[in-house]
């Protein structure tokens, strides 16, 4: 059996993104910012778009911008909050410490250009504490950014409580939505952030492209300069079909998502259920705050790379956690905040599933996961010391 959980990393383009794709590439292959009747086309259907997701979002059209992804936008929306703050004298900035790493990166080139950069702990259950952010906030602060649902671990921040507390400090806030949007409610009014991005291929879309809705009056200055597309903000000719493809997925996710939501939060539980009988496992992140389609385990003993190839050898497509980092020998970042020591880290499995999973998929990993962690943990040298007393068991 083929069974694809890797979700979180691209999703399967949906059948109706690509059918977008193909009927914009064909007939609106006019360029935008042409005078022409064919550019003024391919305009319109510009704009169309960018009214609809900004719809599904509870935005403004002009408060989209289009961009190449998630990592892009966080960019561009870090570095403007900074730029801003630093014209007023403002040079603090307050994140978590399991943010991805287009987030986590662009704060560090902040801090070697003087930035003062606060990265929040995390509890064991991935959540940041407000108590610990309403603390860190002080007049110096310009900018909050933490993730709408983490991409690794899958829990969801509560991103109401902190847009509430940012606007009565008048401080920005940027959200990563990248893992949320078209997998949980998603609306920029309820969250009252002043940026949050969001990348295509994460539900149903295209590779590539993605967008980054600013609040409006928010700043917001181009990380790319050249020609006046996207009001100036973002120069380079916009790549029409992947954007309408965005839309149409991005549409039919967010109609869709309430019994998308039923089921996979359903095969979830199922899926934890069934892997929480292996011994000395964990299960990590929030039990219930998470996305309806994310389990991440830690099995003491074992090498995650070793368990993916095995994984893979049985037709189960996994990660060990960010895609972005998977070709590292580094234990993740995230499971190091909620906890993980080193060892157990390296342990790590995640299986994120998406709308065509299906239960006899399920029922599979539950069986096969099982059989792949015990072969291995009967190869290593550090389960046979835990086996014998040698060392003692973390989980």
């Amino acid at each position: 059996m083929k069974v694809y959980a890797d979700n979180a990393a691209t999703t399967r383009m949906r059948a109706s993104a690509l059918a977008a794709y193909a009927e914009a590439a064909e007939n609106y292959y006019g360029n935008p910012s042409s005078l022409h009747s064919d550019g003024q086309e391919a305009k319109s259907l510009l704009e169309e778009c960018r009214e609809q997701i900004a719809t599904l979002l509870g935005a403004k059209p002009k408060e989209i911008l289009f961009t190449s992804g998630g990592s892009e936008a966080d960019n561009q929306a870090i570095l403007s909050a900074a730029h801003l703050g630093k014209l007023k004298g403002k040079t603090k900035i307050v994140s978590t410490a399991i943010e991805h790493h287009a987030v986590l990166h662009t704060l560090s080139k902040l801090k070697r250009e003087g930035f003062d950069v606060v990265l929040l702990p995390v509890g064991t259950d991935g959540i940041v504490k407000l108590s610990d952010l309403e603390r860190a906030l002080d007049d110096n602060t310009c900018l909050v950014s933490v993730m709408f649902a983490n991409n690794e671990i899958g829990t969801i921040q509560p991103v109401e409580e902190i847009g509430k507390l940012c606007r009565e400090r008048k401080i920005l806030f940027h959200t990563d939505a990248v893992q949320a949007v078209g997998h949980t409610e998603v609306n920029v009014e309820k969250i009252g952030c002043d940026y949050l991005a969001l990348s295509a291929h994460k539900f149903g879309g295209p590779k590539g492209v993605g967008a980054l809705y600013t609040r409006q009056g928010a700043p917001l200055y181009p990380l790319i300069e050249g020609g006046a597309q996207e009001r100036g903000k973002r120069a380079g000719t916009e790549d029409l079909p992947a954007i309408k493809a965005m839309a149409v997925a991005m549409n039919e996710a967010v109609e869709t998502l309430p019994e998308t939501q039923k089921k996979l939060t359903y095969l979830r539980n199922k899926l934890i259920a069934g892997l929480e009988k292996v011994p000395h496992c964990a299960l990590n992140g929030d039990r219930d705050r998470r996305l309806p389609g994310n389990v991440s385990f830690c099995f003491e003993g074992i090498e995650g790379e070793s368990l993916l190839l095995l994984l893979d050898d049985k037709g189960i497509s996994a990660s060990s956690g960010s895609a972005c980092t998977s070709g590292s020998l580094d234990p993740s970042h995230v499971l190091l905040a909620i906890g993980r020591v080193h060892d157990v880290a390296h342990g790590s499995l995640r299986l994120t599933l998406g709308p065509d999973n299906t239960e006899e998929e399920i029922d599979y990993m539950i069986q096969e996961v099982p059989k792949v962690v015990g072969y291995l943990r009967n190869m290593s040298p550090v389960w046979r010391d835990l086996q014998q007393g040698k060392r003692q068991y973390i989980l």
